[in-house]
């Protein structure tokens, strides 16, 4: 079992997505980003660390949404989603294909690794209740 954080990095109405670039396991795939949890290190921890590394950004964490747990043909993921906001920085690929801002409403317009996809669906269900 890899456990995973991941970023669902807010901008009013927009959301950052990221592409898995084809070196990448599950290529070209989209998804939010994030990391594997290390020893000694909270998710939180894990997450402000992974989206510097991997974006060059810097992140507040805010409420954890629930965890999903998925099983690819060859590993098994526990994904920990966090709703976040961008404090500073300026993206910069290091990981993936490309990241790029989406409205909300547009989440369901890209092929999503499959264990973000249950997040995907309680980000727009609390989007649209407005309570995001």
């Amino acid at each position: 079992m890899i456990h995973v954080t991941c970023a669902i990095i807010q901008e009013a109405d927009h959301v950052l997505v990221c592409q898995r670039s084809v070196a990448m396991a599950l290529p070209l795939t989209w998804e939010f980003p994030g990391g594997k949890v290390e020893d000694g290190e909270s998710k939180e921890e894990c997450l402000i660390r992974e989206i510097q590394e991997e974006l060059g950004l810097e992140i507040t964490v805010g409420k954890e949404l629930s965890s999903v747990t998925h099983t690819y043909p060859t590993f098994e993921i526990k994904l920990y989603p966090f709703l976040c906001r961008a404090q500073g920085g300026s993206i910069r690929l290091a990981e993936h294909a490309q990241a790029i801002w989406v409205p909300w409403q547009t989440l369901n317009d890209f092929d999503w690794a499959e264990a973000d996809k249950p997040i995907v669906a309680q980000f727009m269900q609390l989007c649209a209740e407005g309570i995001s």
